[in-house]
């Protein structure tokens, strides 16, 4: 298996928006919306089915059905969600950066999003093309690694006199 690590894009990031160089808030709330929910309480599971949204501070994820995963604990009236899982038509949005892919895990405990199959990533005019993506929130500056397969792209060039 290949494995690259996109110097090139994340110096890219690096030179982006202070806001977009900020950490992940991965403790912030997770506002969802969904055509669909239907409840699991003993799997400690919800579905969410139809055009599912899911915004957590500046990471929006959207895709066609979503299994959330919660431990069973309830703190202040809440379930505590361990993962995400979404299937169909999947992007994840950040600032100034969207993947999109057939599939995504989204560990919150490990901070991390796993996206699965013929998987697009696209910053401003760079695009790159892979069959797995990691996306690591836990770290202060973006940090992206595109494996499986053969990695291609385009990487924008700046305007020389």
């Amino acid at each position: 298996m290949r494995q690259i690590l996109l110097l090139p894009l994340v110096a890219l990031l690096a030179a982006a928006p202070a806001s977009a160089q900020q950490k992940h808030d991965s403790d912030a709330p997770i506002n969802f919306g969904a055509d669909h929910i239907e409840l699991q309480d003993k799997a400690n599971r919800a579905i969410l089915t139809g055009n599912v949204s899911v915004k957590q501070a500046e990471l929006t994820l959207n895709s066609a059905r979503m299994t959330v995963a919660y431990t069973g604990q309830v703190v202040d009236g809440s379930p505590q969600v361990s993962r995400l899982d979404a299937a169909g038509n999947v992007v994840v949005t950040r600032p100034d950066q969207t993947a999109r892919s057939q599939y995504a895990i989204y560990d919150l405990n490990a901070r991390t999003i796993l996206m699965i199959g013929d998987v697009t990533l696209t910053q401003g005019s760079n695009v790159t093309h892979s069959q797995r993506l990691t996306l690591n929130l836990a770290q202060a500056q973006p940090h992206a690694t595109l494996s499986g397969g053969r990695v291609t792209g385009t990487f924008s060039v700046p305007k020389r006199n």
